[in-house]
């Protein structure tokens, strides 16, 4: 069976000239460097911006309408989560997708993203666990309608979330720099190996267990989502080949 060509392609670069999507405002009262990271972060792993792409600072400004120094801001935090390179005397890339670095990533991942999901549940105050609970009820509803950036934007919010109420520094430095590379690899290949909605599903199981306080459901959860991440990731190496 022949596989569909994918936008993100390794090694396609993209010269800075072509043209680059229009990003729609953002309503929310966060910092400009806040909106402008959100904003870049969700084009770079939507593939709106594909990889490979050189780009100017000025031009990732007019694409949110941020300006040059909060947009500094974004960039400094995509490149220490390697979204875009920082490229001396030559701008920006946003970095190809490699397989073999995919998989290393998510070694990595399982045994982190474990201890951050049973702190979560473990230290979640009462406002906080609604969160979660609404979260959950959205991958949810991602499930039912198949709704690829509905879930996009609910994962982005569960992992931010997570972080926050893990309360831990240390796993919160260590996962910053995996949730955005995860999520791009997924939205690459999703549509050729991967079922959103059970994608979804898993992660409503672990929202709602970190909702409900139950510190071993929760680990035990993340784990069963994590093999259906790395099977998907595998199974994109058989793609490859054909």
């Amino acid at each position: 069976m022949a596989r569909a060509a994918s936008p993100g392609a390794a090694g396609a670069k993209r010269k800075s000239s072509a043209p680059l999507p229009a990003v729609a405002p953002m309503q929310a009262k966060s910092k400009l460097n806040d909106v402008a990271y959100q904003l870049l972060e969700e084009a770079i792993v939507t593939l709106k911006i594909p990889p490979g792409t050189l780009v100017s600072e000025q031009r990732l400004s007019e694409m949110t309408g941020v300006g040059r120094t909060p947009l500094r801001e974004a960039v400094q935090r995509l490149a220490r989560e390697h979204l875009i390179v920082v490229m001396p005397q030559r701008g920006l890339q946003i970095p190809t997708i490699d397989i073999g670095r995919q998989l290393r990533l998510l070694e990595t991942r399982r045994e982190i993203e474990r201890l951050v999901c049973r702190s979560a549940a473990k230290r979640a105050t009462a406002s906080e666990r609604k969160r979660f609970q609404r979260l959950a009820d959205e991958f949810s509803a991602a499930s039912a309608k198949n709704n690829d950036v509905a879930f996009m934007r609910s994962d982005r919010e569960f992992n931010e979330l997570c972080l926050t109420v893990a309360r831990n520094e240390f796993t919160e430095s260590a996962m910053r720099a995996l949730h955005g590379l995860s999520r791009r690899f997924w939205y690459l290949h999703y549509k050729q190996a991967a079922d959103l909605p059970e994608m979804a599903r898993l992660h409503a199981a672990v929202a709602s267990a970190i909702a409900q306080g139950d510190v071993a459901g929760a680990g035990e959860a993340l784990d069963r989502l994590v093999d259906n991440v790395e099977a998907f990731a595998r199974a994109t190496v058989a793609l490859d080949r054909l």
